[in-house]
């Protein structure tokens, strides 16, 4: 079904009429009757939050993103079930269960697996990172225990970005409680081990999970808290440290526009641009893509969840991505997609969808935006869909 379809699907059940539902979010009985027969794109995060609420029902229900596939997506590996197994294993709980004497691998071993699936992540192989964390999180724990004391401090950062991970590609597919045991995990040991940068990243993490589960006005206080308590950012800051911090103040950004607050929303961006000039350049510390490309793709996003199509479309096309990773280019492509649909265009909207996913296969075919403007299509056009939208529908497994 698409968002609209869901909408009355849930409204029905709770016994309500659209009236009653449309007056307590403050629209109108017809714009909700148009939402539900797909007459009306129903794409802005904060409105489906608030029907979400109404209906007492998650946004996750109402967006009905689906996760990986359960197995079989990377050399023949599980994905989201074996994360999950390593996320809620109790040995972590009680280290005693762990098997004695096993082997920990080199340090720089492990350093190079992490570094591979942050890689991947940005590659957007999200099937592959899910394969591979399992076994990487088992080893830097068991490590982080076992190891001599000089190399328990690296062992137990390596483990927090690791968690960090684990959060980043579980909320990309949907798995929003998994990912907040993941960021928790990797955030207490973020505070445990006293690393300004880790303890940012992880902090910038929790922020996504929250905004992830629709509580966007407790993600974007979360970020006030956190800059007033690591306070003015140091004269010799590093540039991972600039780059956490900015990227912070994005997460932050979306948060606010995500809540309808633009003011905040201005001064987040403005915050995440000076610290991308104090940079200087767009780069990659820490995985973070930062710089002022990034700060630009989060003025087209904001836009978007404020409504401010016109803005999106004008700032859009005009922002070069090739600099960044792939899975930062195509998060752009898409919100210019969904500007784009916003004026009716299907068939351009279209052929971003298509490019992008020839691009990004996983993070189009996984990602609700893109799912919905399908759906959307496939409901309502007047004729028998063409090859280009038919295909990709079936790709989604949406047909």
């Amino acid at each position: 079904m698409t968002i609209g379809e869901r909408v009355g699907w849930y409204r029905r059940r709770r016994g309500m009429s659209q009236k009653v539902l449309a007056n307590l979010i403050g629209r109108t009985e017809d714009w909700l009757n148009k939402i539900e027969n797909n007459r009306i794109q129903l794409d802005r995060i904060s409105v489906i939050q608030s029907l979400a609420k109404e209906l007492d029902i998650s946004i996750g229900d109402l967006m009905a993103e689906p996760t990986l596939m359960d197995a079989n997506q990377s050399a023949g590996k599980p994905t989201v079930p074996a994360l999950r197994e390593a996320l809620l294993s109790y040995a972590q709980l009680m280290p005693f269960t762990m098997a004695a004497g096993r082997e920990i691998p080199p340090m720089a071993q492990l350093d190079g697996r992490l570094k591979a699936v942050w890689d991947a992540y940005q590659a957007t192989r999200f099937a592959y990172v899910s394969a591979t964390l399992p076994e990487l999180i088992s080893d830097l724990d068991y490590a982080s225990r076992n190891l001599e004391t000089q190399d328990v401090q690296r062992a137990n950062l390596m483990l927090a970005t690791a968690y960090h991970a684990a959060a980043t590609v579980l909320t990309k597919v949907g798995e929003v409680d998994l990912a907040w045991v993941a960021a928790q995990k990797g955030f207490d040991i973020a505070q445990n081990i006293g690393e300004p940068v880790v303890w940012l990243s992880l902090a910038r993490s929790v922020t996504h999970v929250t905004m992830s589960t629709g509580r966007h006005k407790d993600a974007a206080k979360l970020v006030q808290q956190v800059a007033s308590h690591t306070g003015p950012i140091p004269n010799d800051a590093s540039p991972e440290y600039l780059s956490v911090y900015g990227t912070l103040f994005l997460a932050g950004a979306m948060a606010a526009a995500r809540s309808n607050d633009r003011s905040l929303t201005t001064d987040y961006l403005n915050e995440a641009d000076a610290i991308a000039t104090r940079l200087g350049r767009d780069a990659n510390y820490f995985w973070t893509a930062f710089g002022p490309t990034n700060v630009d793709i989060h003025r087209v996003s904001t836009a978007m969840e404020l409504d401010d199509v016109e803005t999106a479309l004008s700032l859009g096309p005009g922002v070069d991505t090739s600099p960044l990773p792939t899975e930062r280019q195509v998060r752009h492509s898409l919100e210019i997609a969904r500007a784009h649909n916003a004026r009716g265009r299907k068939d351009q909207a279209l052929d971003i969808l298509l490019s992008a996913e020839a691009r990004a296969p996983e993070q189009v075919r996984h990602h609700g935006l893109c799912r919905d403007l399908v759906v959307g299509w496939v409901r309502t056009s007047k004729t028998r869909p063409g090859p280009a939208l038919s295909g990709l529908a079936e790709r989604m497994k949406l047909v």
